[in-house]
């Protein structure tokens, strides 16, 4: 992407293991950056290609970002074996997409450890994350910062585009989902107030629906919702991307960017 000269930068991406992860590394080792890939089991090269074999250096590592200890590890051989980190994508994060292995619940007998959970690696992992490698770049006063959201952080699920479902009690988008990528948005905020005076850049990066392996109706209900006409193709995320982790934007901090093909303008 023109613009997008990440070389020198080191970009530090957590849940790199996902599709989305995935995805933010492969974005960044084109763009140049350096990347150090996190997640609980070490990160392989898939979906990666030839990435790793030019100018760019890739470092998987495991961590968690339930675990501030893993954490401060990572931050550690980041510094040690690629320099300071100037880039964090918060990515890591749990979704719970219907499927009848998990069963469903109604509101009221939604388990609590549920919950919990997704609250610990969504909302507090970030926080966590943002902790230690955030207040690195702040110490050296440089960096950016890219939290994943979610369109459920500010609007509610529909529940007719999960009506066609085989399930009982019918299933419910779980309500701790839409808590926490709405508390990702507001640590966003907080820290671009915090940190802009020291030269760090916090914005939300906020997909809508992504086309993966959804069943058909659902595809077509949601493409019905949405004014382009269609979900979002991972492509679709890579230039919103660069333009938050690069000079493009860097007058830009505090703002969630939703990538939601209009979805949000109903």
């Amino acid at each position: 992407m023109p613009g997008a000269d990440l070389a020198g930068s080191v970009a530090v991406v957590t849940g790199a293991s996902g599709r989305l992860g995935t995805l933010w590394c492969a974005t960044l080792l084109d763009a140049g950056a350096d990347v150090m890939a996190l997640d609980l089991v070490e990160p392989g090269e898939d979906g990666l290609g030839p990435r790793t074999a030019g100018a760019a250096r890739y470092l998987p590592f495991t961590a968690d970002v339930t675990d501030r200890r893993s954490l401060e590890h990572a931050l550690d051989a980041c510094l040690d074996r690629l320099g300071p980190p100037t880039i964090l994508v918060n990515n890591a994060g749990i979704d719970s997409p219907p499927t009848r292995d998990q069963g469903s619940w109604l509101f009221g007998d939604i388990p609590e450890e549920l919950s919990a959970i997704v609250l610990d690696v969504n909302a507090l992992g970030v926080l966590r994350v943002c902790q230690v490698f955030g207040s690195h770049m702040a110490q050296r006063r440089t960096g950016t910062i890219v939290n994943i959201g979610s369109l459920y952080g500010g609007l509610a699920p529909y529940p007719p585009l999960y009506d066609h479902l085989d399930l009982d009690p019918p299933f419910l988008k779980p309500p701790a989902y839409g808590m926490s990528k709405a508390g990702v948005a507001a640590l966003t905020r907080y820290l671009a107030a915090l940190w802009g005076p020291k030269g760090v850049r916090v914005n939300t990066l906020s997909p809508g629906g992504v086309l993966g392996d959804q069943d058909p109706q659902f595809k077509k209900k949601f493409s019905g919702r949405v004014p382009l006409g269609r979900m979002a193709y991972p492509e679709d995320l890579t230039g919103p991307l660069l333009f938050l982790v690069s000079d493009m934007s860097r007058y830009v901090t505090g703002q969630e960017m939703l990538v939601d093909g209009g979805y949000s303008c109903w």
